[in-house]
């Protein structure tokens, strides 16, 4: 008799579905035989200028030293980091992209007899590490496609052991100023840990917003994550931190897996955080962007969720997945949000100048042919 592999799973593990990806460039050509010079994805949140210049320099001088293993600790990378946000090195957990590092503080810090709390719409991993280590993932209704906060705070019990907060969320965009996460904050006992996922936070701008490394000395159960791969353009590279208490980074990093962001990644990241030339330029392409496909949006009548990350949530109605079949039949990539609960929108990458007018091309021709007219 065969064995059933599935059954050996541990029960969290056996219910899950792997994480969906937005469409590689080269499936997509591969499938329907495009170009892939002529195509465009404007699907993962990815920076549409390339890496930065200072970047690539560094990737390239340490693939010299490819046969070695990387530096364990990540002290170039963490002096850096510490010298831009004024804290310790021992404040720093350095993850393979920022997944990495929050499915650690779950393994960290839940069990079977946890919940853990996240908000509807949010980032599909909170419930996916929740689900894979056992714990109860306890969703709570947004409000205006965000987090509820007050929600969020009332959903906490005895047995609540870490909440997540996106901040911006993707994949809405939706955001909290920093009297409102501070509120939030206020009210959750010191016994819970609080994840403040900052992906998106380098294209906030504003004193409204709240900026999570300086509320780690009010707040010593917050963990902060952040990633290089959007504002930064590594996404390829995977590399992802979190700022805390240094009680809660030796912790985290008992359980970090050795050797999890290479030599390449940690040069390439310590060099970009001295382009603030590139980081300017990022938020202003992504500012100009967004502007961009909002007032495209508008031109066609179509709602959307205002967004301060880089990619925009639009409903284009009921035959949403035949629109995106469409805008792939056009060499244009986005990602359908269906499985955030969210199945008459479409989530769009900001691209460059070109490639949002070709999408809002595209867009118009596919709900012509899916019969709503533009």
């Amino acid at each position: 008799m065969a064995v059933d592999y599935q059954s050996l799973a541990v029960k969290g593990v056996q219910a899950l579905s792997p994480y969906q990806p937005g469409k590689p460039i080269d499936e997509l050509a591969r499938e329907l035989g495009l170009d892939p010079s002529e195509i465009i994805k404007l699907a993962s949140n990815e920076n549409p200028l390339g890496p930065s210049e200072k970047a690539m320099t560094a990737a390239r001088k340490a693939l010299d030293e490819m046969c070695l293993y990387p530096d364990g600790n990540g002290f170039e990378l963490k002096q850096a980091l510490s010298h831009r946000f004024g804290v310790e090195m021992d404040q720093i957990t350095l993850g393979n992209g920022s997944n990495d590092v929050l499915e650690v503080i779950a393994r960290c810090f839940a069990d079977a007899d946890s919940d853990v709390v996240f908000s509807q719409y949010a980032f599909a991993v909170y419930p996916i590490v929740a689900q894979a280590i056992g714990a109860r993932g306890i969703s709570v209704p947004a409000r205006d496609w965000g987090h509820d906060l007050d929600a969020m705070a009332d959903a906490v019990t005895d047995r609540t052991k870490l909440v997540f907060v996106a901040n911006p969320n993707n994949p809405t965009g939706t955001v909290h100023t920093r009297q409102a996460l501070e509120g939030f904050l206020d009210r959750i006992p010191e016994r819970v840990l609080v994840v403040l996922d900052e992906a998106y936070c380098e294209y906030l701008v504003g004193d409204e917003y709240p900026d999570g490394i300086q509320l780690l000395d009010r707040y010593p159960n917050l963990i902060v994550c952040r990633t290089f791969s959007k504002a930064w353009g590594l996404a390829a590279l995977r590399v992802g931190y979190t700022v805390s208490s240094p009680a809660i980074a030796d912790i985290l990093n008992r359980v970090r897996q050795p050797f999890n962001v290479d030599t390449v990644a940690l040069c390439a990241a310590t060099a970009v955080l001295s382009d603030e030339a590139y980081l300017q330029k990022s938020r202003e392409v992504n500012e100009a962007g967004l502007r961009q496909l909002a007032d495209g949006f508008d031109r066609m009548g179509l709602p959307y969720i205002p967004s301060v990350g880089n990619f925009i949530a639009v409903e284009v109605g009921e035959s949403a997945m035949g629109v995106y079949q469409a805008l792939l039949a056009h060499g244009v990539i986005v990602r359908p949000v269906a499985g955030y609960g969210m199945p008459r929108h479409l989530r769009v990458s900001v691209g460059l100048p070109h490639e949002n007018e070709r999408f809002l091309d595209a867009l118009a021709e596919a709900l012509t042919s899916a019969g709503q007219g533009a």
